[in-house]
C-alpha cells in the first residue's frame, strides 16, 4: 500500500485531534484541578522567604 499525500495528510489531522481531544480531557479532569489551582495562585505568593529585599 502506497501513502500519497493526502493519506499522509490525513493521519496528521487525525492524530492531531486525537491529542487535542486527549489534551482538553486532560486539563479539564477533576483530578488536576488542585494542582492547576495551586499554580494559579503562584503569581500572588509573598517570595520574600527566598531573601529577596523590596524596594518600598
Amino acid at each position: 500500500m502506497s501513502i500519497d499525500l493526502n493519506m499522509l495528510r490525513s493521519i496528521v489531522t487525525v492524530v492531531s485531534l486525537v491529542l487535542f481531544v486527549a489534551l482538553m480531557v486532560w486539563t479539564w479532569s477533576r483530578h488536576r484541578k488542585s494542582g492547576f489551582d495551586e499554580a494559579a495562585q503562584l503569581p500572588f505568593m509573598d517570595d520574600e522567604s527566598d531573601g529577596a529585599h523590596h524596594l518600598k
